[in-house]
C-alpha cells in the first residue's frame, strides 16, 4: 500500500468527520461529541449518533473549544499536503 493511498484516507476521514461535526453543531451532541465520536470510529458511526440525538431549538449553535482545535488540525494536515504536493512525494521518500 502506498504511502498516497494512507495519506489520502486519512485525510478523507478527517474530512468526513469535520463534516459529521458540522452536522452535529445543529443538535445536542454538539459538534466536538459528534466530531470524536466519528475519528475515533468510524464517521458512519458518528452520523448515527448525531442522528439519534435531538435538535437544538432555535437553530443555535454549539462549537466548543474544539472548534479551536479542530482549525489547528485542518492547518497542519494542510501544511503536511503542501509539503508532500511541492516536492512531490521526494520528503517522503527521504525518509
Amino acid at each position: 500500500m502506498g504511502v498516497f493511498t494512507v495519506l489520502f484516507g486519512a485525510l478523507s476521514g478527517c474530512l468526513f468527520s469535520v463534516l459529521v461535526g458540522l452536522f452535529g453543531s445543529n443538535r445536542r451532541i454538539g459538534f466536538g461529541w459528534s466530531f470524536l465520536i466519528s475519528l475515533i470510529f468510524t464517521p458512519l458511526v458518528g452520523l448515527i449518533c448525531t442522528l439519534l440525538s435531538d435538535p437544538l431549538p432555535c437553530g443555535e449553535k454549539r462549537w466548543g473549544c474544539i472548534g479551536t482545535f479542530v482549525a489547528i488540525l485542518g492547518a497542519i494536515c494542510l501544511a503536511a499536503f503542501l509539503l508532500l504536493l511541492l516536492t512531490g512525494g521526494a520528503f517522503v521518500l527521504a525518509l
